[in-house]
């Protein structure tokens, strides 16, 4: 399984956002929002930056989200890894050996209860949750998926970056440029 070296995985959200993260010491990048008609020429800009991508399959403009749409992302865009809501997309991922990235949102009991038991079937390499400034809820899915975590959604300030690292997520995913930034520079140092 894939070790990732960072403790913030940056995650952007507009064009210009993605651009100014080729040029950063990160190694992987999040693309959350995107065209599918841009996603290769985007894959591509990463690529050539020494970028691994990690790809939102739910969020892109003009692909359905389905086995079908994460086989052309798998075989077609090949980023370095695929996060998705969806069972069939993660278990599409898997079997094309890239990085599959569960997202699992904490809504209530209910809703946490049926994540557990896709998790079980869909055996994702990473698991992010969201909102991730729930730093024992972290823990818990932690310890009841056996899986690593990153925490996404509504972190904001360093301290919610602590907090998840702290409470055992392997990294922080985060839109936040400021969070880049400051991370950055601490994981150059570091």
């Amino acid at each position: 399984m894939t070790t990732f070296r960072q403790s913030i995985l940056p995650a952007a959200r507009k064009i210009k956002d993605f651009e100014k993260l080729m040029g950063t010491s990160f190694e992987y990048v999040v693309l959350l929002d995107s065209h599918v008609a841009s996603l290769q020429t985007l894959a591509d800009m990463a690529r050539a930056h020494g970028k691994k991508l990690l790809l939102h399959a739910d969020l892109i403009s003009g692909l359905k989200n389905d086995e079908a749409a994460a086989e052309y992302l798998c075989q077609i865009i090949r980023p370095a890894g695929v996060i998705s809501t969806r069972a069939s997309v993660i278990q599409k991922t898997k079997q094309n050996g890239l990085i599959a990235i569960q997202r699992l949102f904490l809504l209530d009991t209910i809703a946490l209860e049926k994540s557990y038991v896709l998790l079980e079937r869909t055996k994702p390499d990473y698991i992010e949750v969201l909102p991730g400034v729930i730093p024992h809820m972290i823990g818990e899915v932690l310890k009841r998926a056996d899986i690593p975590v990153f925490a996404g959604g509504l972190i904001r300030t360093a301290e919610d970056v602590e907090n998840a690292l702290a409470a055992g997520a392997s990294a922080v995913t985060t839109s936040k440029r400021e969070l880049w930034a400051k991370y950055e520079r601490t994981e150059r140092r570091g």
